[in-house]
């Protein structure tokens, strides 16, 4: 669980009425504010912009290593082909 340490600042964002209708019709069902869902989307949002930062900077980095000295391991890539045939029960 989260908590807040630091100050919380309000943002004001202009909704459509479609958007401002559904959003207050999801609040109504869960029975929670819409503020709170909205927090929650963004913060969900963030998360996600996040992830995927990280997944094309490992993919970046993976293109420009790829064929050096530095692009697999092959003592560990044969130790965890070996690993998952076990697991699977392979030969």
């Amino acid at each position: 669980m989260k908590t807040m340490t630091s100050k919380a600042h309000n943002f004001h964002v202009p909704l459509s009425e479609p958007v401002y209708r559904r959003l207050k019709e999801a609040a109504t069902r869960q029975r929670r504010p819409a503020t709170q869902l909205v927090k929650q989307a963004v913060e969900y949002w963030l998360d996600e912009q996040e992830r995927l930062a990280v997944h094309e900077e490992i993919a970046a980095y993976a293109a420009a290593m790829a064929g050096s000295e530095n692009d697999l391991d092959l003592a560990l890539e044969a130790a965890s082909m070996e690993l998952l045939a076990e697991e699977k029960g392979l030969p």
